[in-house]
């Protein structure tokens, strides 16, 4: 069993505070990140808008991080609880404990040929997690925070059960969408309840319900109003969507809100009485970043390591989410570690994307509207659709994914823009000086004023992963390689090599700094191309164990690179021949 006792715990983090500020035998102080993606549902494998919102922004940022040198742990895992398993496993006439275990291999397995650099990504049904989620709740209980009471709940007389979450839908009492779920609208985000539905009929049937009385038991959100719209005003990382939707949600008075459910594919429910109850899959699901973080610890041989991520107040927790999971970040997850009255980190950044559409509709695998994500590998590689999945990151408003931006993308900033200056600058590099960085004469002013804004273009691009801008990161990234095609066209190296050669090299020393600047900064975008252009420029190791500040660290004259190859292919089709493409990895799949 976990002793997570508060006077243990108060003990550990006191140690592990000191050595981490250096107060213990002056030890460097190591900036602690907690990086976690919203756990995807694994009743199916995630389409690219799953993918942006959460599991990719994570990864970028993550990747990050660890080229500043900070001591990062990126956690997620499988959502294998709740109602959408259960429903989906009806449909498909298997066990959930079947489906679970071939679609999250599989979603696991799809998730590294992505490139996605989890420390640990596991899943609920890991006996660390379900262990820690019923220590935690019952410490709530114990606390008086949660309680039970007989509540209405909507009976399907014919499947013979209740229908919690997604085994109900009908009408949003608050927007009026027609298929808003038993747990949640999807068009206006409003958290429900299934009597609340208008209209409501068994998702398995299709036909409506009856009320009947069951037990539940509750979590009392109202005693933690002051303190979650205090922690929401105070933190200043907190993107505009998810402050304006928290503050609203509480200005209109928190709820009790059920923590238990009347389903049989779950984590047992530990209240006394609650006997053939499991936990809700939404309170289930967050309390897994801290299961991950401890079951990743242990496995590392630091089973005590976890606390200094979720104690010590230095460390940053940052949580990447879709703008739907909003609720569930600001304010179930903090009123869960508040109410088990130990001192737990808070979220400290909750960046939720607006949703990626498709052609103005909503990813629907039955309506063939969307990509999933193993289809979309079967057309291209993975570091073009995570450029452009970055570029154009639904930040501030949902976004439509087309072809024609998607090529937008591609072939003139990534292919064009981004490759092709890499590529000129090696190859001319290769043929004109024996694969050697060219000694330079005396840089003249403008050549200072290229290298300045480069340095402070790589600045911006660190700023702005700090707050979450990753879109303008990624549009950067491209224009420090603007600037570096710009420098090249007017310096016309290729004439300038045969009337004065010196000037030639000092103007190919020059751009080869920006390659090395941008082989650095375009790691975490594009992992594997990094990689590969990190070895193109001769470099040990890998770019991944490289630092942030390498990116401004000159390229030593003589330094010999490897012969250059393009890192891209233009993509020499259109959005009719696209989609053409896309049909035919379906028809194979």
């Amino acid at each position: 069993m976990l002793d997570t006792s508060p006077q243990t715990l108060n003990n550990r983090i006191y140690i592990s505070k000191h050595i981490q500020t250096g107060n213990a035998g002056g030890c460097v102080k190591l900036g602690k990140v907690l990086v976690t993606s919203a756990w995807p549902y694994i009743n199916v494998i995630p389409h690219l808008g799953n993918l942006v919102g959460s599991v990719l922004s994570a990864d970028v940022v993550a990747l990050y991080y660890r080229l500043r040198g900070d001591d990062v742990v990126m956690v997620s895992g499988s959502d294998e609880h709740g109602t959408p398993i259960e429903v989906e496993a009806l449909k498909q006439g298997i066990t959930p404990r079947e489906l679970t275990d071939r679609n999250h291999a599989q979603v696991a397995e799809l998730f590294k040929e992505w490139g996605m650099s989890y420390d640990n990504y596991t899943r609920t049904e890991s006996l660390v997690h379900k262990r820690f989620v019923q220590e935690l709740l019952m410490k709530i209980y114990k606390n008086g925070y949660i309680f039970s009471q007989e509540t209405q709940m909507l009976y399907c007389e014919h499947d013979q059960r209740f229908l919690p979450d997604r085994f109900v839908e009908g009408k949003c009492p608050y927007c009026g969408y027609e298929r808003a779920r038993g747990d949640q609208c999807d068009r206006c985000g409003r958290l429900l309840e299934t009597t609340f539905l208008i209209e409501p009929y068994c998702v398995i049937c299709k036909k409506s319900p009856t009320v009947k009385t069951t037990r539940h038991w509750y979590i009392d959100l109202s005693r933690f109003e002051d303190q979650l719209s205090q922690y929401i005003k105070d933190n200043k990382q907190l993107p505009a969507n998810a402050k304006n939707f928290s503050l609203n949600w509480i200005k209109e008075g928190l709820k009790p809100r059920a923590v238990t459910r009347d389903v049989e594919w779950g984590i047992p429910a530990p209240f006394p009485g609650a006997e053939g109850k499991t936990i809700y899959v939404w309170v289930d699901a967050v309390l897994g970043y801290v299961s991950a973080t401890i079951e990743y610890c242990r496995r590392i041989g630091e089973p005590e390591k976890w606390l200094e991520f979720w104690f010590n107040k230095d460390a940053k927790t940052l949580y990447f989410i879709g703008k739907d999971n909003i609720p569930f970040h600001t304010i179930i997850l903090p009123a869960l570690l508040l109410a088990s009255g130990e001192d737990y980190n808070l979220p400290w950044n909750v960046s939720a994307t607006e949703f990626l559409q498709f052609k103005g509709e909503k990813a629907s695998k039955s309506q063939k509207v969307g990509i999933w994500i193993d289809e979309a590998l079967e057309l291209f590689t993975a570091d073009y659709w995570r450029f452009f999945l970055i570029v154009t990151r639904p930040e501030a408003k949902d976004t439509n994914f087309s072809w024609n931006i998607f090529l937008e993308k591609i072939n003139p900033d990534l292919n064009d823009t981004f490759g092709n200056f890499i590529h000129r600058t090696l190859t001319f590099i290769n043929a004109q000086f024996n694969s050697e960085i060219p000694q330079p004469i005396e840089l003249t002013p403008e050549d200072e004023t290229i290298l300045q804004t480069i340095k402070e273009k790589v600045e911006a691009i660190a700023q702005e992963f700090e707050n979450a801008k990753l879109q303008s990161a990624a549009n950067n990234l491209i224009s420090i390689s603007r600037v570096g095609n710009q420098y090249l066209n007017e310096k016309e190296p290729w004439k300038l090599v045969k009337t004065d050669r010196e000037k030639a090299a000092t103007i190919l020393y020059v751009a080869a700094q920006i390659v090395k600047t941008v082989a650095v900064v375009s790691a975490p975008f594009i992992p594997a191309t990094a990689e590969r252009l990190w070895r193109t420029l001769n470099f040990p190791g890998s770019v991944h164990k490289s630092r942030w500040e390498e990116a401004l660290k000159p390229l030593e004259a003589g330094h010999k690179i490897a012969k250059a190859k393009p890192l891209f292919q233009k993509i020499d089709a259109d959005e009719k021949r696209l989609d053409e493409m896309l049909a035919k990895v379906r028809e194979r799949m």
